[in-house]
C-alpha cells in the first residue's frame, strides 16, 4: 500500500509518521515536506519517499509522478491560528487541502485495483472546534475548518472519498517515539497546554493523545473503520454526512474506535 502524507514535521504529522512507519502493510510513504524531516533521518526505513515541495498550492507533473498509484493521504499540514495571520491561516489551512484534492484526484490508481471500486481516501485532519454555522464567537480555527470541510465535500466521487477527522486537543505525552521530533509550540502554548490537558483528559472527546490518533488515521487512509463509518453514519452525531460526501469524524468516535480495536 502506497500513502502520502503531509505536515509529517508537526504534532499530528509526526504522530501519523510513527504509526505508518511501525505498519508492515504499507510498502511505500510519499511525505510532501518543505524542509528535512528528521524522524525519517534517523528511521533510515527504504519505503520512505521524501519530496520535498516549495508550493502546496501547485502540483506539477514531476510531483504528481511521484504519486501515481497511491492508495490514499493523509492531510496533517497545518499551522496554530495563533502564529499567522488570517490571510495566512485561510491560505495554509483551505487553498492548500482544496488545491491538494483537486490534484491527487486525477492520480492513477494503482494497477491492482485500477479496475475495482476501492477509491482513494482523502483523510483531512480538521478540528475539535470546526463548525459549518459558525458564530460571532466561532475561532477562526473553527470557521475556516468548517468551510473547508463543505468545499471537500464537493469533491468526492465514488472513486475519490474524503473523511474529515476532527481531533481534539492534541497532547504528545507518553509517547517516546515522537518526543525528539515535536516542534516547540513556544511559551504560552506549552503554559497553556499544561493547564488545560490535565483538565480535559479524563474528557475523551476533548483530548487526543498523539499514539491513539496517529493509528486512527492510518487505519481511516487505510480503509479499515469503512465498515465502522456506514454503520454509525448518523446515529449518534459522532460520524455525519456533509451534503456532498464528506463525512466527518467526531474525536470520540476516533478514540472509541482504538479502544474497541485494540490496536491498527
Amino acid at each position: 500500500m502506497h500513502l502520502i502524507l503531509t505536515g509529517a514535521t508537526g504534532l499530528v504529522g509526526s504522530a501519523v509518521l510513527d504509526a505508518m512507519l511501525r505498519n508492515s502493510e504499507i510498502t511505500r510513504i510519499s511525505i510532501l515536506t518543505r524542509r528535512p524531516v528528521a524522524m525519517v533521518q534517523q528511521a533510515k526505513d527504504p519505503r520512505v519517499h521524501v519530496i520535498t515541495h516549495t508550493d502546496f498550492g501547485a502540483y506539477g507533473p514531476d510531483v504528481l509522478g511521484q504519486l501515481q498509484g497511491a492508495n490514499g493521504v493523509i492531510w496533517a499540514l497545518g499551522v496554530s491560528q495563533t502564529k499567522v495571520g488570517k490571510k495566512e491561516y485561510n491560505t495554509i489551512t483551505k487553498t492548500y487541502a482544496l488545491a491538494a484534492a483537486e490534484a491527487f484526484s486525477q492520480l492513477r490508481p494503482p494497477p491492482a485495483i485500477e479496475s475495482s471500486t476501492s477509491p482513494f481516501r482523502f483523510i483531512f485532519v480538521s478540528g475539535l472546534s470546526a463548525t459549518h454555522s459558525p458564530g460571532m464567537f466561532t475561532p477562526l480555527q473553527g470557521r475556516i475548518k468548517g468551510e473547508t470541510e463543505v468545499l471537500l465535500s464537493r469533491l468526492v466521487t465514488d472513486k475519490f472519498h474524503i473523511e474529515a477527522p476532527r481531533p481534539g486537543a492534541v497532547d504528545a505525552k507518553g509517547h517516546a517515539a515522537i518526543a525528539p521530533f515535536v516542534p516547540d509550540p513556544g511559551v504560552l502554548a506549552r503554559y497553556g497546554r499544561a493547564v488545560a490537558l490535565p483538565l480535559m483528559s479524563p474528557f475523551a472527546g476533548l483530548y487526543s493523545p498523539t499514539e491513539e490518533i496517529g493509528r486512527c488515521l492510518v487505519g481511516m487512509v487505510m480503509g479499515r473503520f469503512d465498515a465502522r463509518m456506514d454503520r454509525e453514519q448518523g446515529q449518534s452525531g459522532e460520524v455525519f454526512l456533509v451534503e456532498g460526501g464528506l463525512r466527518v469524524v467526531t474525536n470520540s468516535a476516533m478514540r472509541r474506535w482504538i479502544a474497541e480495536e485494540g490496536g491498527v
